[in-house]
């Protein structure tokens, strides 16, 4: 059971890992390329390549309160780690740890743009419905939280998440 937790967490930081290097790697090209540049249409009036530099949460939200998203998100990766880590190592608990994987890369993702800059590096835009610009950490934390919805209300049962939470408790 311990190789199974220690493989897990390597697994698990590994994962994280990619995906905030990806997710980094991305803000660093649109950097290069989209600062102080026109949008670029990938696809004419549907959706392009914009550069912004969000101050704010998701949609804009909170416009400069940086502090407050920085213990945040650190308070709420404290959290989704400590469920990460209470969860039973039984196959069924697979999907909720791989979502909380994309939750937690993406957190770390916008969190280093904050902390090194004080800005979120947001580059994505579907102009045909004028949806807020977001990036790559956006895409993570927003798929992950529709997969945990429907893992929370279809998925797991509740004496599933009565193990999570008494788990943690031990």
């Amino acid at each position: 059971m311990k190789q199974n937790k220690v493989t897990m967490w390597i697994t698990g930081i590994l994962s994280i890992l990619v995906l905030v290097l990806l997710d980094q790697y991305t803000k660093g090209l649109s950097v290069k390329y989209l600062k102080d540049q026109a949008d670029i249409p990938i696809i004419k009036d549907v959706f392009e390549l914009a550069y912004v530099e969000n101050r704010g949460a998701a949609f804009g939200m909170m416009q400069n309160k940086q502090t407050f998203f920085i213990i945040t998100t650190i308070l709420v990766l404290g959290l989704i780690l400590w469920i990460f880590h209470t969860m039973p190592m039984e196959k069924k608990f697979l999907p909720g740890r791989i979502t909380l994987v994309f939750i937690i890369a993406g957190a770390v993702g916008n969190f280093i743009d904050r902390v090194s800059q004080g800005f979120v590096v947001d580059f994505l835009y579907f102009k045909l419905i004028d949806f807020p610009v977001f990036n790559v950490a956006d895409i993570y934390v927003t798929c992950a939280v529709f997969v945990l919805a429907f893992l929370l209300l279809i998925y797991y049962k509740e004496e599933d998440i009565d193990r999570i939470m008494k788990m943690g408790r031990k």
